[in-house]
């Protein structure tokens, strides 16, 4: 994983903390196109940006890159999800 910087998490849309929430909750990318509304196709180039923007190599990296730099649950910004799985 290469190094985060504090603006690369300041640039991140509300949209885009939405998708790294769902990302962390384990949704795919269908998933996450039902629950905002978006095609599954969509959803990958968010997924894509936001690999770009946080320099991961996988999308499974995001929520752990998130955390990194922000020290906070990306589950916080899912509505309806919670870090319990509740």
């Amino acid at each position: 994983m290469t190094e985060l910087t504090t603006t690369q998490i300041s640039g991140l849309t509300e949209r885009q903390r939405q998708v790294v929430a769902l990302i962390a909750a384990g949704c795919s990318n269908v998933e996450l196109g039902r629950e905002l509304g978006i095609s599954p196709r969509t959803a990958k180039a968010h997924c894509d940006v936001l690999r770009r923007k946080l320099g991961v190599p996988r999308r499974r990296h995001i929520p752990a890159a998130y955390r990194s730099l922000t020290g906070e649950d990306p589950l916080a910004g899912a509505p309806g999800l919670s870090p319990l799985g509740g």
